[in-house]
């Protein structure tokens, strides 16, 4: 039978993938129209896992682990400074003069949201949640990636039940301006 990433493994490899992504931006020339492209590429993958850990992850740290509204609450939170980073990058070329500076406390950010999932959170869900939950939440975030936005979104709601019935009506409209424009589908990926 083949093994299916539980949610902690899928997340966790979401974190890598996003380191990926941060080296390879470090090492483009300052202004090259491909940091652009690749920062695209960053943004679809923090906003998809965002979103599914919003509609998946965080309401069963709620119901799973002592003092788990405070948990959910502060990954909520910083999401929401992740997102409006994002959001400022909107409009921006990677020639612009703040760019470096942005992709700077962005990743400084995105860091320290890791770092605390994974030292905190994780070992967490791994001691006070059953396997088998865990590997049931994996298949809902994979399934939620697939039909989550791809943009930056900092009004919509992050608590069910609204933001599960809003992001898939973004998703849908973010895939196609990312169809109509190429966003997100460079020819190095």
């Amino acid at each position: 039978m083949e093994h299916k990433p539980d949610v902690i493994e899928e997340l966790t490899a979401d974190h890598r993938e996003v380191e990926v992504l941060f080296e390879r931006l470090y090492g483009m020339a300052p202004g090259c129209a491909e940091r652009k492209l690749t920062l695209d590429a960053l943004t679809i993958e923090l906003v998809r896992h965002s979103v599914a850990e919003e509609q998946h992850l965080y309401p069963a740290v709620r119901e799973h682990l002592e003092g788990g509204d405070l948990l959910a609450d502060k990954e909520i939170a910083d999401h929401g400074h992740i997102e409006e980073l994002l959001k400022a990058f909107e409009g921006r070329d990677a020639d612009d003069r703040d760019f470096d500076q942005l992709v700077r406390q962005l990743h400084t950010e995105v860091n320290a949201h890791v770092e605390d999932e994974e030292r905190n959170l994780f070992p967490k869900l791994r001691d006070g949640v059953h396997p088998y939950v865990l590997e049931l939440l994996g298949d809902k975030v994979r399934e939620a990636k697939k039909t989550a936005p791809t943009r930056p979104h900092p009004q919509a709601p992050s608590t069910p039940p609204l933001n599960k019935l809003l992001a898939p009506g973004l998703g849908l409209v973010d895939r196609v301006r990312d169809y109509v424009t190429g966003r997100g589908h460079s020819t190095s990926d």
